[in-house]
Formats: structure tokens, sequence, C-alpha cells
């Protein structure tokens, strides 16, 4: 193989420009691969790693509706469910409209004996459940925005308004908490600091979804069912499914990630795989000549087909390469700034398997064409052309 290495470099060296453009068309494209995957687990992450033994209820229309506040106890009354919490989506902001916070009001008890995962010193437990005006954050928010325990903090509220006026709550920062499902980024308050300043008609007494922790996971479709039989026909029906299906929602709101990640990275690469073919074919039809001298001196049909085989590796390796090494980069570059929104913020391992395989498929097809006419080349006929 040492022995093709100066034909390689002459042949990536006889057109520099279109080369260069052909690498960086590649670097483009596995540069979007990566970001897209990116994306891709960070909205998929959460749905992954969500209990399976919680079930979510919501309001049967969509998610953005409100449903009474006496559901929360009938569904604490319904066989297999070991415990029940509320929560209402505040819409959280900080200083500006640039510092959106993800913070849900919610009962701190309940709260801590559904989620377990959330850990909390006890003397910062005992502080948040006594202080009605008191919030828990994760590690990513209180880094980024600098706050302390003690610290009081304005929150504005992107959805709701006090029945005085304003939309302002300033809740004092009673605990940072460690949580080993990876969520560093939320923000926590007290329900009833939110409810009882709002209007009877702007939100009060009412939630926005139900969490709730089943004592066997295998009896979820049952549960479910018997939730939603208890408001059937009610001016607000519920949906109940895993907690899995409903953090997927989410993400699904962007629309499904999946396929947009695979429409956009198909057209892509389609695009890239038509560029490097096409510089693959001027590259042989350039060195007609030097091919028929190569079979001349006893190359065989499969080592010259194997030598344009082997450059449109080498061109497409090279791009890949380095388009998802710049797509690592970028990725660990601002994670630490998205960290609130994203807690694991990365390119999954899926994806670099997924881009060595892209590479040699890729490859393959783009220098299959140029490979057999090289090959199928006469020299009589190569010769005659010089």
């Amino acid at each position: 193989m040492l022995k093709f290495l100066p034909l390689f470099s002459a042949s990536l060296r006889r057109k520099p420009i279109r080369t260069s453009l052909t690498i960086a068309s590649i670097i483009v494209a596995f540069l979007l691969f990566g970001l897209l995957k990116t994306l891709q687990n960070a909205l998929e992450l959460g749905a992954d790693l969500a209990g399976v033994d919680r079930l979510a209820t919501m309001h049967k229309m969509s998610l953005i509706q409100n449903f009474p506040l006496a559901y929360l106890n009938r569904v604490r009354g319904v066989d297999g469910v070991v415990a029940a919490v509320g929560f209402v989506w505040m819409g959280g902001i900080y200083q500006d409209e640039r510092n959106q916070l993800s913070a849900q009001a919610t009962d701190p008890e309940a709260f801590l004996e559904v989620y377990s995962e959330y850990k909390l010193p006890p003397e910062q437990r005992a502080d948040w459940i006594s202080d009605r005006a008191s919030m828990i954050v994760g590690k990513a928010v209180a880094e980024k925005f600098g706050w302390k325990l003690g610290d009081v903090v304005p929150v504005r509220s992107s959805f709701y308004r006090k029945e005085g006026g304003g939309d302002t709550w300033d809740m004092r920062l009673a605990g940072i908490y460690d949580s080993s499902n990876g969520d560093s980024s939320s923000l926590f308050f007290h329900y009833d600091y939110l409810n009882e300043s709002l209007p009877r008609n702007g939100g009060r007494d009412s939630l926005v979804w139900i969490i709730m922790k089943i004592r066997n996971p295998d009896d979820s479709q049952q549960v479910s069912a018997a939730v939603d039989a208890l408001f059937a026909n009610s001016p607000a029906e519920t949906k109940t499914s895993t907690e899995r299906a409903f953090v997927q929602g989410f993400a699904n709101q962007m629309g499904d990630i999946g396929k947009i990640v695979t429409a956009v990275a198909s057209a892509v690469f389609f695009t890239m795989l038509l560029v490097t073919a096409n510089t693959m074919a001027q590259s042989v039809r350039e060195r007609t000549n030097e091919i028929a001298v190569l079979k001349t001196l006893g190359y065989t049909k499969q080592a010259i087909a194997g030598l344009v085989l082997i450059e449109s590796f080498v061109i497409t390796a090279l791009g890949g390469v380095i388009g998802l090494g710049v797509a690592a980069l970028f990725t660990d570059s601002i994670g630490e700034l998205l960290a609130q929104f994203f807690p694991v913020l990365g390119i999954p391992t899926s994806a670099y398997v997924t881009g060595g395989v892209l590479i040699v498929a890729l490859s393959l097809l783009a220098g299959l064409l140029p490979s057999m006419e090289a090959s199928r080349l006469k020299i009589t006929d190569a010769l005659r052309k010089v």
C-alpha cells in the first residue's frame, strides 16, 4: 500500500482547488450531520431517562390547556398509584428574554417523593419545604447566573399575571439539587406561592400536568385507563401515558426529530455524493494516459479499480473526519452555554458509528462508476489520445 502513496498524493495535488472544494463540501455535510444528531440526542435524552414507573396525565386536547386542581386527589386514589404530584409550567424569565428558565410550580414534598432521583442535603430539603417563597435549581442554572444559597431572585412569567397586576415572583434560593437523570437545568418552586397570587379566571386552582408513581410498571395501561375514566365526558378530559411518551411529546412539538434529521441528512449527503462522484469522474478522465501506462506496466483491472476507490475513500474520509471533529468541538464549546436547556449536549457514539459507515458507503458509491471506467479502459485507446 505504501508504494501507492506517491500516486495518491499526485492525484490529490493535480487540481488542488477542485479537491479542496470537494473536501469542503464533505466537511459541511458531516458537520451538519453531527449537529443534527447532537440536537436529536439532546431532545430525546429526557425521554430515555424518564422513569419506567411513572405516568403523566395532561389535558386531552393539548399540553397548553389546564385542568382543575381537584383532579390531583382523585388521581391519588386510583388503585396502583403510589404517589402523585401536580405541575404548572411558569415560562420563567430572569432579567431579560434571553434568560429563559425551565420554571415549574409544584408541591415540594410530593415532588421529592415521586422524583426520588432529585437529591438535596437534608437542611436544604427542609428549608425548601418550609418556605413557600423559596425555590430549588439545578447546578447548571446556579452556575450560569452565579446564584448562591439565600439569594432572592426575581422570576418573571411568560404566561401568568398576578391578580393585582405584575408578572414577577421573588424567590429565595433554598437548594441546589443533584439528579441522576441528567437534569441540572430546571427550577422548581411552590405551587401555593404561584396559585394564591393568580386571579380566579387566570389559572388559579388548576394544573397543567400530573406525574404519578405507580406500584407496578407492568400495570401502566390499566392505571392509565382508570385515571382517564375518572374524567371521561367532563369539560376537561385527560390523556394519560407513560412519562417517556409524555417527555417525547415535548420534543415532538418541533416535529418528528428523527424524520427531520433523516430528511435533511439525506438531501445533504446526496448532494455531497454527486459532487464527489463528479470529482472522481473528472480525475479519471484527466489521467487516461497515466492509467494506460500503469496497465502497460502490468497493473491488473482490479488494481486500477482499487486505486480509484481508495482515492475516493481518502477524500471522503478526510472530509468526514474533519466535519465530525468540527461538530464535536462546536458542541463542546456551546455545551456550557446551553446546559440549562440541554443537560447533556454532545455527539452520541452512534453518530460516529453511523458516520464511519457513511464514509465507506458514500466513497464506494462515488468511486464505483469511475473505477469501472478506469478498469475497462483499453491501453490502445488510451495511448492513442496521448
